[in-house]
């Protein structure tokens, strides 16, 4: 692998193609480090230090920033909107017949949603950003901290919409830089931003369960966790090569005097097709109640003392029940939206394509679903194992719940990765060398 990366740089336009990448990194991760004006740096600085082992409600959103959020930097709001945005766009094309024709338009369609997808991360930006001011004013943004009143002293509305303006500004550069790898870097820009910004807790979560062990100075916590996270890794790879292909045959065709057609392929059918959207989906869900609950006037009350401790509590039994549940169900709910049986079986027979066994149309939607809903099972039941990890080491090395090998971040930082190698093995492949994958 060392030898193809070696190759990798010297190849000039692939070279230039990382070399572009990696400087938009650095610039990305320069920003999350930029405070935002009105914001006292020095007393969010003392917050982090007391809350380093309790994010709150906000670890989510702040694994995804690069731990800009609890900063309140420039890049506050990192990547989310835009993550948000297009899952709001990609469920809304099942639903308004104007976007799903945009997206049979093809490139021009495409195009067209790419732009509404930036207008509604703007949108969110603007909305995230003045609900993480309205926190930091209040002191919820860090509860246990004794100056958390003091993160902004000017509470003026000229404040806070400069502070809006900037962090929405931030998301736009963002946006804009992850464009910008897409069109002149290596792999897709969003993945690789989003991968950078959760690989940059890595080294401060595994530090920290260090710190807070027992045996020999915590260093066996350390290797175990190490240990622990190499076998997830492992898993996770495995599954998420995992797929089911189901054989396609295509009739011979005669045109004139060439034949066309005569070939067989297959329809990849990947066992987790949902990927790391459910568990996005479920923890937001089970997010919303305990933020009502913390900015509601009585959090003294009988339904918000149940709330506070059985779902804002993440190792509380129904807690864990319910997300558990809630990924399985959006895993079918999101895998019925994304993949469209009765769509394939029509292109299949629209070009002469058929399933050996099975007839076309109607019979081979219905085979199509009945396959896709037997290995959604597994996937949905691998989602839910890998992302309860944060709990379980929670319980076992007193973790935090952003335990940096499990849940969400292991199944973006895996997934990005494999498809990143991916995209380099085959510009390395066109120009006649190894890949990484031998």
């Amino acid at each position: 692998m060392l030898t193809a990366f070696a190759r990798a740089f010297k190849t000039p336009d692939l070279r230039k193609k990382l070399l572009f990448t990696l400087g938009i990194i650095v610039v990305y991760r320069i920003g999350t480090h930029i405070p935002i004006p009105g914001v006292d740096y020095k007393a969010v600085q003392v917050c982090i230090d007391q809350a380093s082992t309790n994010t709150g409600l906000f670890g989510l959103v702040n694994m995804f920033s690069g731990g800009a959020l609890l900063q309140i930097t420039i890049f506050a709001l990192g990547i989310m909107p835009y993550i948000t945005a297009s899952i709001i766009l990609q469920l809304l094309t099942v639903v308004i017949p104007r976007l799903e024709a945009l997206k049979k338009e093809g490139q021009a369609g495409t195009a067209k949603i790419t732009q509404y997808t930036r207008y509604l991360t703007v949108a969110l930006a603007i909305l995230q950003g003045t609900g993480l001011v309205a926190t930091a004013r209040s002191g919820a943004l860090f509860q246990q901290c004794q100056v958390a009143n003091q993160i902004v002293p000017d509470q003026s509305i000229f404040t806070t919409i400069v502070m809006v303006i900037t962090m929405t500004a931030g998301t736009a550069t963002v946006m804009w830089l992850g464009e910008l790898i897409t069109d002149r870097g290596i792999g897709n820009g969003m993945s690789i931003l989003m991968f950078i910004s959760i690989a940059a807790t890595f080294p401060s979560a595994l530090w920290a369960i260090k710190q807070q062990g027992n045996l020999a100075g915590g260093w066996i916590e350390f290797g175990t966790v190490i240990a622990v996270g190499l076998v997830m890794v492992g898993l996770v790879v495995f599954v998420e090569q995992a797929q089911r292909r189901i054989p396609v045959q295509y009739a011979k065709r005669m045109i004139g005097r060439r034949s066309y057609g005569g070939t067989s392929t297959y329809i990849p059918l990947k066992v987790n097709q949902a990927g790391v959207i459910p568990v996005i989906f479920a923890s937001s869900l089970l997010y919303i109640p305990a933020l009502i609950v913390q900015f509601s006037n009585n959090q003294e009350s009988g339904w918000a003392t149940w709330v506070t401790k059985n779902l804002a509590d993440t190792g509380a039994p129904v807690h864990v029940a319910l997300y558990f549940f809630l990924i399985v169900f959006f895993a079918f709910f999101y895998v019925a939206i994304s993949f469209n049986p009765e769509e394939v079986a029509d292109n299949m027979k629209k070009y002469g394509g058929f399933i050996p066994g099975i007839r076309a149309g109607r019979p081979t939607a219905e085979y199509l679903s009945y396959v896709l809903n037997r290995i959604t099972w597994p996937g949905s039941l691998y989602l839910g194992l890998i992302a309860l990890v944060p709990t379980m080491a929670l319980a076992g090395f007193g973790a935090n719940q952003n335990f940096p090998f499990g849940g969400t971040s292991i199944l973006i930082i895996v997934g990005v990765g494999l498809e990143t190698v991916k995209q380099i093995e085959s510009q390395l492949q066109q120009r006649n060398y190894e890949g990484f994958l031998r």
